[in-house]
């Protein structure tokens, strides 16, 4: 099964931020490690309090934090940031 692998405008925004390097490793991990898993469940971790219900995924000091959403086959990706900023209140 192949997963689509969706960013939302504010993750995009983010990934646009970082340097090329650390976009292309992320961006590589996403198609490389998500987009052909037959779980995504299985290499992330769910995430709990208010951001219950989305799923982080960790790219060395990078943190991508998504929504699964299984009757679309889809990945949606909500947040990109350093570890140390990714689950600030923003």
């Amino acid at each position: 099964m192949i997963w689509k692998v969706e960013f939302d405008d504010r993750a995009r925004k983010e990934l646009r931020k970082l340097d090329k390097q650390t976009q292309d490793r992320i961006l590589k991990w996403l198609r490389t490690n998500l987009a052909t898993e037959e779980d995504p469940r299985r290499t992330g971790k769910s995430l709990k309090g208010r951001m219950k219900g989305l799923w982080r995924y960790r790219v060395g000091d990078y943190r991508i934090v998504s929504q699964i959403q299984d009757e679309q086959i889809l990945i949606l990706v909500i947040r990109i940031g350093h570890r140390r900023d990714i689950y600030d209140k923003k």
